[in-house]
């Protein structure tokens, strides 16, 4: 998924860090109509709301702009439901009633959107690194919430799906050579793109208990080797560029 770093002459445009933060209280008031949101679920939504206004607007002014173009429109939107699966996960994790159908169609409509503003991007021409670095932290949000809910039901460890991007960004901190740029590969948007259909279909329950360890079992299996393969592609990288400086 990308954002656009400016919006085309020819599609329209938006003033995302204003928007979305409305659009996201509309969701948040919507939900404590409809279904109940009680006071754990406002603090979350609303220090999401606000969190995400606040670091959106912050990279758009980086990039020289404070409009989103319409593939930027598509991941506002799915950041705009991960609010709201964030703002529900917290209720069902302190104790109270969470529609589980109204949990589970949120979390799956903003994993099937992720297929679609890649598209739009493209078909646009306004694919940039803002984008696909917007696109991964929406992702990485939704799978974090998504396995804490889960790992109510099937233990602490599914945790280390929701915690693998945050480590491994902690550890580039001590170790530069961890940030360099990787090759694209569709396996690794692939093997994300399954943490978050398994984590939800994990919370939805519809699954035997010793099926649904399977899945979210194998997903994890899925990153480590996603991880550890690119890992081991940095180090080799680092260990050419070493060679090449001392020679």
């Amino acid at each position: 998924m990308t954002v656009s770093d400016r919006p085309l002459e020819t599609t329209p445009s938006v003033e995302g860090h204003t928007t979305g933060l409305a659009v996201q209280f509309l969701l948040l008031g919507m939900l404590a109509a409809g279904v109940g949101l009680n006071a754990a679920g406002w603090v979350v939504g609303s220090v999401y709301a606000f969190g995400t206004w606040l670091l959106l607007g912050r990279a758009l002014r980086r990039s020289g702009t404070t409009f989103l173009g319409p593939a930027n429109q598509v991941t506002l939107a799915r950041a705009t439901l991960v609010g709201g699966v964030a703002a529900l996960a917290a209720d069902w994790l302190t104790g109270h009633a969470v529609p589980v159908a109204v949990f589970v169609t949120l979390a799956a409509v903003a994993l099937a959107l992720d297929a679609v503003d890649g598209q739009v991007a493209r078909r646009t021409g306004s694919t940039s690194a803002l984008g696909a670095r917007f696109d991964m932290e929406v992702d990485a949000i939704l799978i974090l919430v998504l396995s804490a809910v889960v790992a109510q039901t099937l233990g602490l460890w599914v945790l280390a799906i929701g915690v693998f991007r945050y480590a491994f960004v902690v550890a580039s901190w001590a170790l530069p050579w961890l940030r360099a740029a990787l090759p694209h590969r569709m396996s690794r948007k692939t093997v994300a793109a399954i943490q978050g259909i398994a984590l939800a279909v994990a919370s939805s329950g519809l699954l035997p208990f010793a099926l649904t360890l399977a899945v979210v079992g194998t997903a994890l299996a899925l990153l480590v080797w996603s991880f550890s393969r690119d890992v081991a592609w940095l180090w080799h990288a680092h260990q050419i560029r070493r060679s090449v400086a001392a020679g």
